[in-house]
This record gives structure tokens, C-alpha cells and sequence, in this order.
């Protein structure tokens, strides 16, 4: 091949013009542009079938690769370039706010191309491209056995022959690929049927698995400061969005080297070495292909593809000259949402043979649609018969009109209400949980409202469903939402309206901070539950739970602010957690802050949460606390979720700030390329996240999670004394303000958050003063209810204290009408604005505390946040 300034020539169908081929790419080898070249076609036969049909992501260093003491300028580039041949094959990811097209390397021009643009890297994710032009299940697993310092490639080999083993279990053959890099990467086919989260899930799984069983060899966990001596099984790359280099590609380091297809035999070599280019192209044409078995069978011959077009009968249903339905001619392309989009549904009246309600939402790209003959349920003991229908295109969402006579679903279409989902679960045929947010005159009455979706084969088909309205409902609709609402749908939308949020309060003691509470996020909340509650083909990790006060924390290396869990800026009252300030590390560090979610505690002479403590130190806040003091041994103890009976503080209460979750990488209230928000990302991942971004301090850790059975975290929690445990889901998103049914509270102590409102006069020892306090609890409609008296677990102080605080209080009359006869003659009333929170025996047929002992004020709750948590 010639080295003149630009020629052009013909490689298969297709004209290239080539420029620079005596460029020299590699220095430290000489390798030149026409090296790169020549290589790049000699492998395409065994190149392709490993990339065909994928978007490939290039990285150029049009320079060359530099060397090690001058490293070359590297681009990385998704978009195809402007200046590309018109020839080259496409295809197309579709964002919320932009459309990415990729080229695809499926015939050898594309690869010389490749090299006389310098992209010497080509990476490419685990799906193909289908028929229909959309993003297929992917076709093979990955792990990257990435080296930590002090670790060689044989070291890799032999976590490779334990991958191996693994999936041989599995029944999946494995293939090892020498990176060209530092590590290994290890494939195994799929056959299609499965998702990628499914499948970064199943890796995530090996890869704990692996480490559980050579923990001293293996890491699992993305914290790179614990990698060294260790091999680190990469197991993310399974994910949708991210690429590996392909096999074969080849690597900008200072040598040619290459990501190379090995054989089993040779990775039991102790000096295994990574391949250069001339090693490889020998291989290749000696007729080596050890990675042969997962090449690229071309459409026609993989039934795997599903599927060709999810509207495919939508469109074989309509008439697109007859009917004024949007019918779009190509196959939908689902599409990609930025973190402050959601997708979106609409539910239409539709006026046909026979009235019904459409209820539609956004999924895989389309509208999955169900028809409801009576409309969607707007009380909780409300089933609705609804019958899935085809999917409808994603313009459907704002269409009304008239579908003419003689047409498919001939009528009038109204819509009734429209908006945005949160999806919180979907099990593909068999149950779907969303929470709809509607327009403020919408049909479902302007507040979030949480549907269930149930598959019902047994009601006289495979396409019939269960609709309700479930029972636990966003707490932006309790104060309109009951239980007992009959209101159904009409031809006009209902009269009711949300109320307008209401603002955050001010920052107080930080009115010069950089950010401030009004730029934290209100708390994930979780529900009461049982065992049985927990879905067994659910994957589900637990959480003690603490005895304090919820604590949101927004975190720079010069700023921490706190906030309360109903928005309070408690930022001056807990100075010891300015400690936060020193603890960002890994991905935290790197973003410049976080947001976090944790639990303030107090603890006593034994290292356990007291919330008797915990009271008195809210009470003695504005005198200022000391930082806990804990020994070395002492504090190491308590971050691993235990206690060190010997370090009693003498001098003041001990504070920690237990943190269990991680909202946001970066500045809170900033924006940009370096902050990221995490409300979307699944809890397992978040959880991670965590681990790797804070340090555990003095007065702050990160307790463990349990990932084993909930038997052995109830043991857990009744050896440490607390009153019991959280399940959350691992795949759960982070929903801000709402109670999901994805975190369930197991308590094994019953406790009880009750409001005050009155109190009797005291007798005996109590003469003079309060003798107990006159609760009340919400029930389901927000209305109080009398729920009986509580007259132990008070101290003499603090009986004094309440009475003084509720004196300020009085009112003349009972703030609720229930209150027995027995219970009125002695009582004075308060306005109902105060929580407490009381241990008790049970809950009585009449609904009454039963044997009810007061534990503390609940500063951090409204009433209107109060419910029953027992029955």
C-alpha cells in the first residue's frame, strides 16, 4: 500500500481515501497508520462477528499514542464523525434530549476507516442492534478481572479458572480474553432472553460470590483503595450504557498491544503475557479463533431478536389514510431519560361501542396499554377488571379526536388525565407499581396516586389484569385520598385540585452557606410490614433499624447543612457532624460532595442507641455537645454495627450519625457534568456508592447491611437491643417524600407515634401536676382519633418540662369528639401540634393504646404524619 499524501482506494464495494500512512502511530515500535491499517483488515474476519450490529465508541489518538513520558492527546467519540463516508452503516440511540448515531463495524472498510482516522480503540457494549433498528437483550456476559497494584496477569488466570468453574455451574461456556491492558475479560454467551439489568445483576451476584469464597484473593466492591493485592471482578459492564474493547481491538498504550482471544491452556502459562499486533496477526492466519463460538449469526438466523416491532399489530390494526390515530411508519425507539425526566402516561374516555377508560404508560418505548370498562379505581377497596390491549405509540399521549366509523375502536377519545410515572416495579406480564402524577384538573383529582397491576389469567384470559388504587398512597395525597372514596370516573374530569406545595423553610445558622436545607431532598420513607410481605423472587438486603432522629446531610470539603426530616435546618445544633467535612473519599471526593441520608442516635453505657438520651440532648442543644471520644477500638467497634461496653462517656452523651444511604454525588443544589444524582439509581448500586465515598469518623459511620436471610438480621438486631430491621429492595429507585413499598419496616419492638392532645392532673406522688397525656392517632383519612393515656416513663423532670411546653397550648375544648366520659373530668386540652412517641403492649378492639409507656418527643414529625402502625 502506498504512503503518498492521499490516495484513494477500493476496500470490498466501498471507495476510501487514505491519507498520513507513514504517520507513526506507536513509537516505541514504529507501528505506522498503514500498519494499523493492514492489521485492522487482516483480523476483520474474525473482528466483525465480535462487533457486527453493536454501536462501536471509538477512541483516536490522531497524534499517535505518545509515549510514556509524553502521552498522546486521546478523543473519545461516540457521534459519527461529520466527515465520515457516507457509506458507513448506522444506528441510533435515542436520548431525551438528543439522538446519538454510532457507526457500525460490520464489513472491513469500516475498520480501515477506523484506522485512517486513528481509532485505534473500538468498545462496544453486550447488545446488538435488531432488525427493527432497536437495542436487542444482550447476547454475552463480561467480566473484567482488573489487577490491583501488586497483582500479575497469571494472578488474573487464576481468578479466571474460578469465573469459569462458576458459570460451568451455570451451564455457560466461558472464553478469557487478555486485555491488552493490565487484566482479563471473560465472556460467556446469553441466549437473548434477558435484560441487561437481569443480567448485571446475575454478574454482581458471581462476583460477590467469587469474593466470598477468596477473600483474600478477590474484590467486588468498585472502592479502589481496597483493590491492592486483590483482583477486582468487574461486573458493571454489563450495563446497558457501558462499552469493553472489543476482541481484537486494538490499545493506545505505548505498545501495540491487543485485546486478545486466548485459549484455557494458555492461560496455565506462569509467565502469560498480553499479545502485540504481529503476535495476533500470526494467530490469525494460522487459523486461531478461540472466541469463534460467539461471532454474530446474522438476522434470519436468531430467533432471539423477538419481536421486529412492538407496534408491528398496531399497526396491522389500523388504516393510517382512514383513521386520525397517530400510526408512525417506523418501529419505536425507547427513549433515553434524563435524571429529571420520567416517563409518561395518559389514561383516554374513550366513547366506542361500549364507554371504557384507556390506561396507558410509558415503557420499552411504546405505550403498554390496558382498556378499564368502568375506569380506574379512585378508592383502595376498588378492584378493576382491566384488559391489555396493544401497545400504542408514544404519540397516542396527547391525541383526542374522532376515530371514524368503520374503523378499529370507532369513537369519540377524550383524555381524562395525563402526566408522569414513577415506576416502581415491573415484571413483564405478571405485575406492574406506578405512581401517576396527573394534570391539577385531571381525572384522577391532581394528587400522585400509587396503581397496582396484576395479572389475572384466572378471570377468563391472559390479557386480563387487576387494577387498584393501593392501599399505602404518596403523602402528597393523604390529606385528600380515603379509603372509603366512591367517587368513579366521568365524562368530566373530577372538581378536585392539589394543593400548591408548600415552601421549604429557610436555612437558619447558615444564611451565608453556599447551599442550604431548601436544596436537600425530603426523606425516602418506609412502610410497616411483615415477613410475608418480603416477595421471595425479590432480592432483598437489610438495614438495622436506629432508634433516633432521620437526618438528611448535604456535604462539601468546606460545608456540611442538616436537615430534619420534615425540612428543619438543624445545621447549629449538631456541630459535631461537621466532621463530614473530612470523610468524602473515592467518587465523592472526586464530585466535591454528597448527599446523605442517615440516622442520628444517642448511645448508653453499653454503645446502644437510647432515645431517652437522644431527647435530652435535643433539650440541650443550644449549650453545645462534645464530639464523641471513643477510643480507637471503641469506634471501630461501632461502625461495624456493634458496641464496646467498656467505653461508657462520663461526661456527656455520645452522638453518631449512622448513614445508610447516598442521594447525590456533588454539591447539593449544584449542577453539572460532576454531580450526579442517584435517586434513580437501584439501592444495591447506591448502597456500593456509599461505601466507597464515606469514611467513617469519629462520630459518623456506615453501618453493614445484611445480605443474607431476615432471620439472621432479626437475630442481629435483637443481640445489639434495637427494635428491629428495614428490607429494601435492591433494585428499589430512591422516591423523595414518599413511603414505597420497596423498604419495609419489621419491628420486633412495638413502638407507636402518637399526638398529644390534652392531659389529666396528677394524684398522689403527681399531685399539682400532669398525671398522663390524652394521645390521639389519624386514622386513614387524616382525621384524629382518641387513642387513650399514657402515665409511665416519665421523670419527674420531665413531666415538668411537658407541662410547661403544653400550658402554651391550651385550648378549652377536646380537639377531638371521642374522648370518653371517664377520661374528660379531670382533662385539660392543647392544640394537637405535637408528636411523641410511645412503647405499648398492642393496640386495643376499640383502638386504644394498650399498656402504653412514653419514650420521647418526636421533633422531627408533623400529625399529619402520624398513623396506626400496628393492628
Amino acid at each position: 500500500m502506498a504512503r503518498s499524501a492521499r490516495q484513494t482506494y477500493t476496500v470490498g464495494e466501498h471507495q476510501l481515501s487514505v491519507s498520513s500512512l507513514d504517520k507513526v502511530l506507536y513509537p516505541a515500535t514504529g507501528t505506522t497508520k498503514a500498519e494499523v491499517m493492514q492489521y485492522f483488515l487482516a483480523v476483520a474476519d474474525v473482528l466483525i462477528p465480535q462487533v457486527a450490529q453493536r454501536p462501536v465508541t471509538r477512541k483516536r489518538w490522531v497524534d499517535g499514542v505518545g509515549t510514556a513520558e509524553k502521552p498522546g492527546q486521546v478523543f473519545f467519540r461516540k457521534d459519527l464523525e461529520d466527515s465520515a463516508p457516507s457509506w458507513i452503516p448506522t444506528g441510533r440511540i435515542a436520548h431525551s434530549d438528543h439522538t446519538n448515531t454510532y457507526p457500525l463495524a460490520n464489513e472491513p472498510a469500516v475498520l480501515a476507516w477506523f484506522a485512517q482516522v486513528a481509532a485505534l480503540e473500538v468498545h462496544t457494549p453486550q447488545w446488538r442492534f435488531g432488525r427493527n433498528g432497536q437495542p436487542r437483550n444482550p447476547d454475552r456476559l463480561v467480566l473484567d478481572l482488573d489487577p490491583g497494584e501488586g497483582v500479575g496477569l497469571a494472578d488474573c488466570a487464576e481468578v479466571a479458572r474460578w469465573c469459569r468453574d462458576i458459570l460451568a455451574d451455570m451451564g455457560m461456556e466461558s472464553f478469557p480474553v487478555t486485555s491488552g491492558s493490565k487484566g482479563i475479560h471473560l465472556y460467556a454467551a446469553l441466549d437473548g432472553q434477558h435484560n441487561a439489568d437481569a443480567i448485571s445483576a446475575v454478574a454482581h451476584e458471581l462476583a460477590k460470590a467469587l469474593e466470598a469464597d477468596h477473600p483474600d484473593e478477590v474484590i467486588s466492591s468498585m472502592r479502589k483503595a481496597s483493590r491492592a493485592g486483590k483482583v477486582f471482578v468487574d461486573w458493571s459492564q454489563n450495563n446497558g450504557s457501558k462499552t469493553t474493547v472489543a476482541p481484537y481491538s486494538l490499545r493506545g498504550r505505548d505498545r501495540p498491544w491487543v485485546a486478545a482471544p486466548r485459549t484455557w491452556a494458555e492461560l496455565e502459562d506462569p509467565d502469560l503475557q498480553h499479545l502485540e499486533l504481529g503476535e495476533v496477526l500470526e494467530r490469525v492466519a494460522d487459523g486461531q479463533d478461540p472466541l469463534a463460538p460467539l461471532g454474530w449469526v446474522p438476522d434470519g438466523a436468531d430467533s432471539s431478536d423477538g419481536p421486529t416491532d412492538r407496534l408491528a399489530k398496531y399497526r396491522s390494526m389500523r388504516d393510517a389514510t382512514k383513521t386520525a390515530e397517530p400510526v408512525p411508519a417506523e418501529a419505536p425507539v425507547e427513549r433515553q431519560l434524563g435524571e429529571d425526566e420520567r416517563p409518561t402516561f395518559v389514561i383516554q374516555e374513550h366513547h366506542a361501542r361500549r364507554l371504557h377508560w384507556d390506561f396507558r404508560l410509558e415503557h420499552s418505548g411504546v405505550l403498554v396499554s390496558w382498556a378499564v370498562p368502568k375506569g380506574p379505581p379512585l378508592d383502595t377497596e376498588t378492584n378493576r377488571l382491566a384488559v391489555q390491549t396493544e401497545d400504542h405509540p408514544l404519540e397516542y399521549g396527547t391525541f383526542e379526536g374522532t376515530i371514524a366509523k368503520g374503523e378499529y375502536g370507532a369513537g369519540e377519545v377524550t383524555i381524562w388525565d395525563s402526566g408522569t410515572i414513577e415506576i416502581e416495579k415491573w415484571r413483564e406480564g405478571k405485575e406492574v407499581i406506578a405512581v401517576l402524577s396527573g394534570r391539577p384538573d385531571g381525572g384522577l383529582g391532581g394528587v400522585p396516586r400509587r396503581y397496582a397491576l396484576i395479572n389475572a389469567p384466572g378471570m377468563g384470559g391472559e390479557d386480563n389484569w387487576l387494577l387498584h388504587l393501593m392501599q399505602d398512597q404518596p403523602e402528597a395525597n393523604t390529606a385528600h385520598h380515603s379509603s372509603k372514596t366512591t367517587a368513579k370516573p366521568t365524562a368530566k374530569p373530577t372538581e378536585k385540585r392539589a394543593e400548591k406545595p408548600t415552601a421549604k423553610p429557610a436555612a437558619k445558622g447558615s444564611e451565608d452557606a453556599a447551599f442550604t436545607v431548601a436544596d436537600l431532598p425530603s426523606p425516602m420513607l418506609a412502610t410497616s410490614g411483615k415477613p410475608s410481605d418480603l416477595t421471595a423472587d425479590e432480592d432483598w438486603s437489610y438495614e438495622m433499624k436506629w432508634d433516633g432522629y432521620r437526618l438528611l446531610a448535604g456535604v462539601t470539603p468546606e460545608q456540611v447543612v442538616l436537615a430534619s426530616r420534615n425540612g428543619k435546618d438543624l445545621t447549629a445544633d449538631y456541630s459535631s457532624l461537621q466532621e463530614l467535612t473530612e470523610l468524602l473519599t473515592g467518587p465523592a471526593e472526586e464530585c466535591g460532595g454528597m448527599v446523605l441520608d442517615g440516622e442520628l442516635v444517642a448511645l448508653d453505657g453499653q454503645g446502644r442507641p437510647d432515645f431517652g438520651l437522644l431527647q435530652e440532648v435535643s433539650g440541650r442543644t443550644s449549650r453545645g455537645m462534645r464530639r464523641g471520644g471513643r477510643s480507637g477500638r471503641a469506634a471501630r467497634t461501632a461502625r461495624a454495627g456493634q458496641t464496646d461496653r467498656s467505653a461508657a462517656d462520663s461526661e456527656g452523651i455520645e452522638l453518631r450519625y449512622l448513614v445508610f444511604d447516598i442521594l447525590q454525588l456533588g454539591p447539593p443544589g449544584a449542577s453539572g457534568r460532576h454531580v450526579r444524582s442517584l435517586l434513580r439509581t437501584p439501592y444495591g448500586e447506591r448502597r456500593e456508592t456509599l461505601e466507597a465515598g464515606v469514611g467513617n469518623g469519629d462520630v459518623v459511620s456506615v453501618p453493614p447491611g445484611y445480605r443474607g436471610t431476615l432471620a439472621r438480621a432479626q437475630q442481629a438486631s435483637r443481640d445489639l437491643g434495637l427494635e428491629g430491621v428495614v428490607a429494601k429492595r435492591t433494585d428499589s429507585l430512591y422516591l423523595p417524600g414518599r413511603r414505597g413499598s420497596a423498604w419495609i419496616k419489621l419491628k420486633l419492638q412495638q413502638h407507636q407515634e402518637v399526638v398529644v392532645i390534652g392531659a389529666r392532673e396528677g394524684k398522689g406522688g403527681r399531685s399539682g401536676g400532669i398525671g398522663s397525656l390524652l394521645v390521639a392517632v389519624p386514622d386513614e383519612t387524616g382525621e384524629l382519633r382518641y387513642a387513650g393515656r399514657v402515665g409511665t416513663g416519665f421523670s419527674a423532670t420531665q413531666l415538668a418540662e411537658t407541662e410547661s411546653r403544653l400550658r402554651r397550648l391550651h385550648r378549652k375544648t377536646p380537639p377531638v369528639p371521642d374522648v370518653p366520659a371517664e377520661d374528660r373530668s379531670d382533662a385539660w386540652w392543647v392544640t394537637p401540634s405535637l408528636v411523641g412517641e410511645v412503647s405499648l403492649a398492642g393496640r386495643t378492639r376499640s383502638g386504644r393504646v394498650r399498656q402504653a409507656a412514653w419514650r420521647g418527643w418526636r421533633e422531627d414529625k408533623s400529625p399529619d404524619e402520624v398513623r396506626w402502625e400496628i393492628s
